[in-house]
């Protein structure tokens, strides 16, 4: 079951009715999102045409007017990455072609976010590439959840929205009203997202986890700063990829004698083998946000997914109304 947020300002079908400039699209990397979006500005996708060539090539058609209009289309770039990648650019193509005043480039997940900078000679800093890409395709305003680093937004020459999931994780966990909680960041890179998220937590204490990565997708952990013993720990990341980091972090704060672990991440990648780690008994439960979409046979007993539409359709419509987005997170 996916759940939803909720938040203070909505705007009514009559309001986005008397608008008639705006319009939402999906590409095909998680459409159940973009419906609740739809949903939540009280409209309906765009039609649009959307398939595949014998030889592998995407083809992308609007099927409505959209001369003069502000256009956002919601695309993740998830896997398989770069067919999702390449749907989004031939979608802003295709939205700059036919004339439309605004195209907003909506990113739940921003792919190749953690090839951010360069640790070894002759590698690329892919996250600035994709930027560009997206920049040259034609957007006008980029809209992303959670960056695996926030100095991406710098990789963009037009104007970057960065909303973040954390007001629905933290509503959740709040809303279980456990007891003796402690924050934990699996690595000193998350201290300032854990911090915050700690805060909010009711200014709970923060613990990091000091680790060693040996090599891609492969950590090695090495101890615990800070007190989690008797106490409900909550792992909290950006984004679950193989789950190395957070069920070695899940593992090392059960020996130190944390009472319960609880993992919190706003992207589910779950690539292999996630599933089996995260499911091993290591965590109460694992809770996630719906921005990357999960299928039925990668979900287990212990995962929670919470719906982040409400956020990013009350982003759209601020964006839209020329209203601050900022202040939704104070």
């Amino acid at each position: 079951m996916i759940r939803s947020a909720t938040l203070t300002l909505q705007p009514t079908l009559a309001q986005i009715t008397d608008n008639s400039r705006l319009r939402l699209f999906s590409g095909s990397a998680n459409l159940p999102l973009s419906q609740e979006v739809a949903r939540y500005l009280g409209m309906d996708l765009g039609p649009m045409v959307r398939k595949r060539f014998a030889d592998g090539e995407l083809y992308v058609q609007i099927q409505e007017s959209i001369r003069g209009c502000d256009v956002y289309l919601i695309q993740p770039t998830c896997g398989p990455v770069n067919d999702h990648l390449m749907e989004l650019l031939i979608m802003i193509d295709a939205c700059r072609r036919a004339s439309a005043r605004q195209i907003t480039a909506v990113i739940p997940y921003y792919g190749y976010a953690r090839a951010d900078r360069k640790t070894a000679g002759r590698e690329s800093i892919t996250a600035k590439l994709v930027a560009n890409l997206i920049t040259e395709s034609g957007a006008s305003r980029v809209l992303a959840m959670d960056l695996h680093s926030a100095q991406i937004q710098g990789y963009f020459d037009i104007p970057f929205d960065h909303v973040y999931g954390s007001p629905v994780l933290i509503d959740y966990l709040s809303s279980k009203q456990l007891t003796d909680l402690v924050v934990v960041s699996p690595d000193v890179g998350g201290v300032a997202r854990a911090r915050a998220f700690a805060k909010k937590l009711n200014d709970a204490p923060l613990a990091i986890i000091d680790k060693r990565r040996q090599a891609h997708n492969v950590a090695e952990v090495m101890n615990v700063i800070g007190d989690v013993s008797g106490k409900t720990a909550v792992l909290v990341d950006d984004m679950i990829d193989t789950a190395g980091t957070i069920s070695e972090g899940a593992r090392l704060l059960r020996q130190n004698g944390a009472r319960q672990v609880y993992a919190c991440a706003t992207h589910a990648v779950f690539s292999d083998p996630a599933i089996e780690r995260l499911s091993s008994g290591l965590f109460e439960e694992v809770i996630v946000t719906n921005t990357i979409p999960i299928p039925e046979h990668r979900r287990f007993k212990q995962l929670t997914t919470l719906s982040v539409a409400n956020i990013l359709g009350e982003t759209i419509w601020r964006i839209h109304e020329d209203s601050s987005v900022s202040s939704m997170f104070r």
